[in-house]
């Protein structure tokens, strides 16, 4: 089988001990990939090989930026076949997930491709006469970007494009888990023209995770990170990188709530809510995982929405068109059935779906959930969500902001202004009024707050995070001193 390779310095090179990692096909059982096990070595050589190209990225014109990253985002439209191919086997989702990370994973490049003209400052007035005072935005360095599996494409590119746009350079460490999905978004800006050393890639066993990831944040080179990912992780990531005082970007987990307030567009809600749930099985950090439904309509929301779900299409994405396909593991089947399991022990009600015992896992809903079941406050994380009852609007906040997450919401509500002021309260980076929790659009400023991580990436907000702000003075006129 061929090999996913590292790339460092413009070169596609093995692991520098020769050893490789295995991938499995979460549906078939089959091996899926295999890749280069990298070393702690090969990541600092991965770092080096950005440092050195890094002057000669930064010194580009942005016209020149924009050129590269627009053919990028050209080349990868035309790979949009490969990577619904491998992506299947890798993590067993839908063609139609592949190709939607593939397209907005394509205008995240024309978007930073845009952003290379507007990496702006400012003239500040001075109280020194004679002063020229400037804030002026200059590349960081080489940024470091984390990328996961769940939407592969979209949170890989998002990691290297507005960096690149920025005048700098990149290291990606891929995920265990879709190192061929990620190898081939390397290929793609490779195809572009980027110099040599530009974009560099790694992928690691995953004993080797701590120590690959340890070394590249210690590494001096290395002026950014951004993670995308769990919580757990992001929390390990954000020690590490406060020990050795690097700025991070770190999107993390959720527990989004969708709130259906009493007036609303039960048609509307139920439609949002069955996407925003059962997206890609439920495995997107923006993923409806609390459905707050106010009681008055609680029984004719439910009804509308258990249909829904009990109508979507599950199977193996390649053997025909689905809706769910398999989730990446049998550790999610396993997590999901515990938390069905103790709901269900104290009170809930199966709505449809239920237990699996394999990877195809149904659209499962639970109602009358409440703060004593795992489901209420544990994010799934898979195609098992929780509908919890409420009274009015202020508990449907307050059950909204029960969380220690705080990254994507909705609320549903025909009077849009009272839908506003709901929004305004709810604790989250991200919410939509009538409309899914699952969006996202790449001149948006993303990211989330509380446990769900800091920073944002996307459009004038990303270049602050990638970017080093100065203040530069020019004195145009003889300067009085005191003495």
């Amino acid at each position: 089988m061929h090999e996913t390779r590292l790339l460092i310095g413009g070169e596609k090179r093995r692991a520098s001990n020769g050893k490789t990692f295995e991938r499995i096909d979460p549906a078939t059982r089959a091996l899926a990939k295999r890749a280069a096990a990298a070393t702690v070595e090969d990541a600092d050589a991965a770092v080096a090989a950005a440092a050195h190209a890094f002057p000669a990225w930064a010194a580009l014109t942005p016209t020149e930026r924009r050129k590269r990253l627009l053919a990028a985002a050209e080349r990868m439209d035309a790979r949009t076949a490969d990577f619904i191919a491998i992506g299947a086997a890798e993590t067993g989702a839908m063609a139609n997930w592949y190709g939607f990370n593939v397209m907005l994973a394509a205008n995240m490049l024309r978007e930073a491709a845009a952003m290379t003209t507007q990496i702006d400052g400012a003239v500040i007035p001075s109280d020194v006469p004679g002063s020229l005072a400037m804030a002026v935005r200059q590349p960081a360095g080489v940024v470091l970007g984390l990328a996961p599996w769940n939407a592969p494409v979209i949170l890989a590119v998002r990691a290297i494009a507005l960096p690149l746009a920025c005048g700098n350079t990149v290291v990606l460490k891929g995920s265990e888990i879709c190192p061929a999905t990620h190898g081939l978004i390397i290929a793609a800006m490779q195809e572009a023209g980027l110099p040599r050393g530009t974009v560099n890639f790694v992928t690691n066993a995953p004993a080797d995770a701590a120590r690959v990831v340890e070394a590249m944040i210690a590494h001096p080179k290395v002026r950014r990170v951004n993670f995308t990912g769990s919580t757990r992780v992001g929390r390990i990531i954000a020690e590490t990188c406060a020990r050795y005082l690097k700025p991070s970007v770190l999107e993390l987990g959720g527990k989004a709530p969708l709130v259906v307030l009493d007036d609303a567009d039960i048609e509307a809600a139920a439609h949002a809510a069955t996407f925003g749930a059962f997206a890609n099985s439920g495995q997107i950090c923006m993923s409806t995982e609390r459905i707050i439904v106010d009681e008055s309509i609680a029984d004719a929301f439910v009804a509308r929405l258990g249909e829904r779900a009990r109508a979507l299409p599950l199977g193996d994405p390649r053997k025909g068109p689905v809706v769910l396909g398999s989730v990446v593991d049998m550790s999610t089947v396993e997590r999901c059935n515990a938390l069905i399991d103790d709901a269900l022990a104290k009170g809930a009600t199966l709505v449809c779906g239920g237990k699996a015992e394999t990877t195809l896992m149904p659209a499962t809903l639970l109602d009358h959930v409440t703060p004593g079941m795992r489901v209420y406050h544990d994010e799934s994380f898979g195609p098992v969500k929780g509908i919890v009852r409420v009274r009015g609007e202020d508990a449907a906040i307050a059950c909204a902001n029960d969380n220690a997450y705080g990254l994507s919401s909705a609320v549903f509500s025909r009077d849009t202004a009272r839908a506003w002021g709901v929004a305004q309260r709810i604790e989250s980076g991200i919410c939509h009024i009538n409309g899914p929790t699952v969006h996202d659009e790449a001149q948006m400023p993303f990211g989330g707050v509380k446990e769900s991580g800091f920073g944002r990436f996307g459009g004038k907000a990303g270049i602050a995070e990638f970017t080093e702000l100065r203040w530069i003075t020019m004195q145009t006129a003889p300067r009085h001193y005191p003495f």
